[in-house]
Formats: structure tokens, C-alpha cells, sequence
């Protein structure tokens, strides 16, 4: 009994650094911003509590569309990085001449300063001198330059289609090693009894692949939720709002306006959502280890 007291204070005592660190870097600033969103905090000496006026502020139908469109966005960048990354992840696994280029090529859109890749993009959005607007006037798809950022519904589409370019090469590698980790006595045993390739890759690597993919789907959907550098030097949440999301939302009022106690809210507001997905991971992810259990 004196051992095992003794071997629980050693490991709490082992684990203190880390319960400071978490404690000075996360848990503070969060009490901190929460205790923020209950004032009128701003650029003025004094700051009064206001209870939940500033809760009461963002719930109205301009930053419900904020919402919205915040989940809308999430929601195609990360399922279109998944089938991209997914898909690629099996053609680099698979035993095609110049598997080690494609597996290099793959990784430019990552190790490129991910600022430079974004104003890449800028330009070829451009409608005067980028190279989307060019190449379809030269093959007759349209008549006349198209600026892809001066429109709301283009310039959404176009900040979907940047943020997936740079997701995409971290699905596939992460999804590529999850498929080597497949014992390969599973396919050889499949193509012994006659299965095809499709069949082999309907039920050996996609059922496999189910625990890899909600991992990485919910580390893709945090870093697409809490997305602000390819939005903001693409289009600053314009033309007219229609690519503001709420990390966006959220930095105009608490640093573009100084409405610091308004922005706590607006932070607090993303940081319930998020806290709300890791719960739902956590569910999904216990219910498959009971399953593999059983």
C-alpha cells in the first residue's frame, strides 16, 4: 500500500511541469476570455461588467448567416480535402511507375510558407493578369476576364479550393501511412481467394481506414473551423461579407473595432463549438474501440 501511494505521488509529481504549463498557456487565457465576454471591455480606462449584453448582441440573423456559412465552408473544404487525400493516399500506395516522384510532388502546397502559397493563389484568382481567367478566355469558356475575388459566390468557392490545396498533402500522407499500417496477409489472402482490386479496397482498406479517417477528419475540420490567414489575404471576409467566417467575425470586432469584451463573446461562442466536435469525436471513437472489443 506504501509502494503504490508512493508510486502516485512520484507520477503526479512527474506530470506537475506539464499541469503548469497547460494551466499558465491554456487554462488562463480561457477563464480570462470568458470573464472578458461579461464586459464592455475596450480601449477606454474603465471596463463595467455587463452581464450577457454581449451574447445578446452576436445572436441576431447577420452573425447567424456568419455561422452558417462558417459551418458551410468547414464542411466542404474538409470533406472535399478527405476524398482528394484519401484518393491519393491509394494511388501512392499502390505499385505505379513513379510512385516515389508523386509522393514528393505532394508536398509543395505544405512546404511552401503557407502567406506565399495564399498570394499565389491571389494572383491566379486575379482577373486581369491570372492565369484561371486566362486559360478560360483562351479555350472559349468565357468571353471576357473574370475577377473570382470581386464576387461573393466565386470568391467563397475560390477560398475553398486554396484552403484544400494546402490541406490536401497532410490527409494524404497521414491517410498513406494508415494504409501501409494494413497487414498486407489481409490483401494476399483476398487476391488468393479471387478478389479484385475494387473489392480488396471496398472491404480490406476502407473498413480499416474508418478510425485514421475520423482522426483525421477532425483534426482537419479544427484547423479549417479556426482558419483566418487564407480568408483574410484572400478577401478580408469580402465582397460584402460573403466569405466572413467567424474567426474572421471575431478578429474585426475584437481588433479591427476594439470591441474586446464583444470579441471574448464571439471567441467563447467558437470555442463551445469546437469543445462540442472534440466531444463527438471522443463518442465515436470510444463507441469503435468497444466495437473492436466485442
Amino acid at each position: 500500500m506504501h509502494a503504490r501511494r508512493s508510486a502516485v505521488i512520484f507520477a503526479w509529481i512527474l506530470l506537475t511541469p506539464a499541469l503548469l504549463y497547460v494551466c499558465a498557456i491554456v487554462a488562463y487565457p480561457l477563464v480570462e476570455t470568458f470573464i472578458l465576454s461579461f464586459t464592455d471591455a475596450s480601449l477606454r480606462k474603465t471596463t463595467n461588467w455587463v452581464g450577457w449584453d454581449n451574447y445578446n448582441k452576436i445572436f441576431n440573423a447577420t452573425f447567424a448567416e456568419v455561422i452558417t456559412r462558417t459551418f458551410v465552408w468547414t464542411f466542404f473544404s474538409v470533406s472535399i480535402k478527405m476524398m482528394i487525400g484519401t484518393f491519393g493516399a491509394a494511388m501512392l500506395n499502390s505499385a505505379v511507375p513513379g510512385r516515389a516522384l508523386f509522393r514528393v510532388l505532394t508536398m509543395p502546397p505544405w512546404i511552401v510558407p503557407m502567406a506565399i502559397g495564399i498570394f499565389m493563389w491571389g494572383w491566379m484568382y486575379n482577373g486581369q493578369f491570372g492565369m484561371i481567367s486566362g486559360l478560360l478566355q483562351r479555350f472559349g469558356l468565357t468571353d471576357s476576364p473574370i475577377a473570382f475575388l470581386a464576387y461573393g459566390e466565386t470568391a467563397f468557392w475560390a477560398t475553398v479550393i486554396t484552403d484544400v490545396w494546402i490541406g490536401v498533402p497532410m490527409v494524404t500522407l497521414y491517410m498513406l501511412a494508415a494504409m501501409q499500417a494494413i497487414p498486407q496477409d489481409l490483401y494476399e489472402a483476398a487476391w488468393t481467394d479471387g478478389a479484385g482490386r475494387f473489392y480488396r479496397f471496398r472491404r480490406i482498406t476502407l473498413p480499416l481506414l474508418v478510425p485514421a479517417m475520423i482522426t483525421m477528419s477532425m483534426l482537419s475540420l479544427i484547423s479549417t473551423f479556426n482558419s483566418f490567414d487564407i480568408i483574410w489575404i484572400l478577401t478580408q471576409g469580402g465582397p460584402n461579407g460573403e466569405t466572413t467566417t467567424m474567426i474572421i467575425d471575431t478578429y474585426r470586432t475584437a481588433i479591427g473595432s476594439k470591441k474586446y469584451g464583444e470579441g471574448a463573446a464571439r471567441a467563447v461562442l467558437i470555442c463551445i463549438f469546437l469543445s462540442i466536435f472534440c466531444l463527438c469525436y471522443f463518442r465515436v471513437t470510444s463507441r469503435l474501440a468497444t466495437g473492436d472489443k466485442q
